[in-house]
């Protein structure tokens, strides 16, 4: 295997050469350092202050040391290992961190299995040392004292590489494509031909002009939910209220056919949303069913910082059964809570096909990835046959790394 590496890293290092002879203004910023000795080592807590500012030059969040404990210290998969887990593995050269990968642990049910899990987090290189990445990747996928590693928000170069260790992708359908409605349309507009990189005169006029066609395409359309056919109480909760009712509501979950699932007792997803630094609004809706938690959706709003977008997103949601009153009503409310909080958009990726056929009833807008951005890898054979099932699977945010991070 590490001959194989070996020559893997060699390709990416002759690619990554004549990418840059086809970009010689970069050159000067981002030579690619292959006489430099560079070790690669496990992440401990004393790198945080190297790891966060690498991460931001990267152009990843800002991340908080308090995170870094409940993530390798206070988390609750810690209990069940059997064995000290990796924090992930960070590249180092002349006596600096140029590189890091985290490994970020999870627990996952299937049936009446408890699963210990890894999700890969935060890979970030320097430009210059960008041809180790292969060793990162490699680390991450080779842990042997875990059941289930995956990566959940992948680009498109750490998907190739992760498939170079027997990683597969989601066969969950249509994970790659985002469904989402526009409910400020002016705004919407303008954050278009923002990232066109419009002129401002220009793109004053392009969005009023973009503004008022979105809304009448979208009123032509009838985009958006209709009157569900019938009304069921939904409640609005902080993620600090979820309480007993939803261990009640993920104990009968266990009981349904067995399916891949991301621990969702209540404590979890307490610990889950409550982000140190992330200013983030998350907000819990309930929805009962003769006096019962019959469902919930959590919503996440967020500001894209290059276009000053308010979204919105559907981050989970675990329904008694397949009921679909519950999902369309939940679903509804998520979509009315986007509005009433001034969102610009109402966005939902994942999620399995019963609840996408709700929205599609709804004509949603949509845009696709340009690869699938989940991957996953199991070294038990009988687990990564039911896996390659697409009704094996219940992907949403809620897994791997995607709404655990700041």
């Amino acid at each position: 295997m590490e001959a194989f590496v070996d020559k893997a890293s060699a390709s990416l290092l002759r690619l990554m050469r004549s990418r840059q002879r086809s970009r010689p203004s970069e050159v000067s910023n981002a030579e690619i350092a292959s006489d430099v000795a560079v070790t690669s080592r496990e992440v401990q807590f004393s790198d945080f202050e190297a790891v966060a500012k690498l991460k931001e030059s990267g152009g990843l969040r800002k991340d908080f040391l308090d995170n870094w404990y409940r993530l390798w210290r206070d988390n609750p998969a810690l209990a069940k290992a059997k064995s000290p887990l990796s924090m992930g593995h960070v590249l180092e050269a002349k006596g600096r961190i140029v590189g890091y990968h985290g490994s970020i642990p999870l627990l996952y049910r299937y049936g009446d299995q408890t699963l210990l899990a890894a999700t890969g987090h935060g890979l970030v290189v320097e430009p210059r040392y960008r041809f180790h990445s292969m060793g990162l990747v490699q680390a991450f996928w080779r842990q042997k004292n875990i059941d289930l590693l995956m990566v959940s928000t992948a680009i498109e170069s750490v998907g190739k590489m992760s498939t170079l260790f027997r990683a597969k992708a989601l066969p969950q359908r249509d994970y790659d494509t985002v469904l989402f409605f526009v409910l400020n349309s002016r705004r919407f507009a303008r954050a278009v031909l923002k990232k066109l990189r419009v002129g401002e005169g220009i793109g004053r006029l392009g969005a009023a002009f973009g503004s008022l066609s979105q809304r009448m395409e979208s009123t032509l359309h009838g985009r958006g939910p209709g009157r569900s056919s019938r009304k069921l109480p939904v409640t609005k909760i902080s993620v600090h209220q979820i309480g007993d009712d939803f261990e009640v509501l993920w104990q009968k979950k266990l009981t349904e056919k067995p399916r891949l699932l991301a621990e969702r007792s209540a404590a979890l997803l307490r610990w889950h949303f409550s982000q140190p630094g992330n200013d983030d609004r998350k907000t819990v809706l309930r929805c009962h069913l003769h006096g019962c938690l019959a469902g919930y959706a959590i919503v996440q709003y967020t500001m894209d910082c290059h276009t000053g977008l308010h979204r919105c997103r559907l981050v989970d949601m675990l329904i008694d059964g397949e009921a679909p009153d519950v999902a369309e009503n939940l679903l509804a409310a998520a979509y009315s809570d986007a509005q009433a909080s001034g969102a610009d958009v109402f966005e939902v990726l994942g999620f399995p096909r019963s609840l996408r056929g709700i929205l599609l009833r709804w004509r949603p807008y949509s845009r696709k990835y340009p690869a699938c951005p989940f991957f996953y890898g199991t070294k038990d054979q009988s687990l990564g046959r039911m896996l390659t099932a697409e009704d094996s699977w219940y992907a949403t945010p809620f897994d791997g790394d995607t709404t655990l991070i700041p």
